[in-house]
């Protein structure tokens, strides 16, 4: 018997886009995740055709809803229950170029902020 619909956090954890639906359902209630535009609970009920839009480790993925199941499923059946609409990451010579400080370096002094408005074009 085909379910017709979910609820939004077991759905996101069944198609492996987060490891735990604890995490799925954290990133709901924390305005990550968008249901046809608009932001969504956890308990969302979710069906085929539904565009769903989470943010998941500062990357973007937009995908849709082929079919709506409740139990986590292996790598190889998740193409039958989405569409990936995700736009392509950026590559790999522009993340290398974005400048980044060091972990644990602290605050950024007044002369970084500075060179850092400058490099965004923020600066005067």
């Amino acid at each position: 018997m085909e379910v017709q619909s979910a609820r939004l956090d077991s759905w996101i954890w069944a198609v492996r886009l987060f490891k735990t639906r604890s995490a799925a359902a954290a990133a709901c209630r924390g305005g990550h995740v968008r249901v046809n535009g608009t932001p969504a609970k956890p308990g969302l009920r979710i069906g085929p055709n539904d565009e769903v839009r989470l943010r998941v480790d500062g990357v973007e993925k937009i995908v849709v809803v082929v079919r709506a199941i409740t139990k986590r499923v292996g790598a190889a059946v998740v193409p039958e229950c989405l569409i990936d609409r995700s736009p392509p990451p950026p590559p790999k010579e522009v993340l290398a170029s974005v400048p980044r400080r060091d972990r644990g370096a602290g605050r950024p002094t007044k002369r970084d902020r500075r060179e850092i408005d400058r490099l965004r074009g923020l600066g005067l």
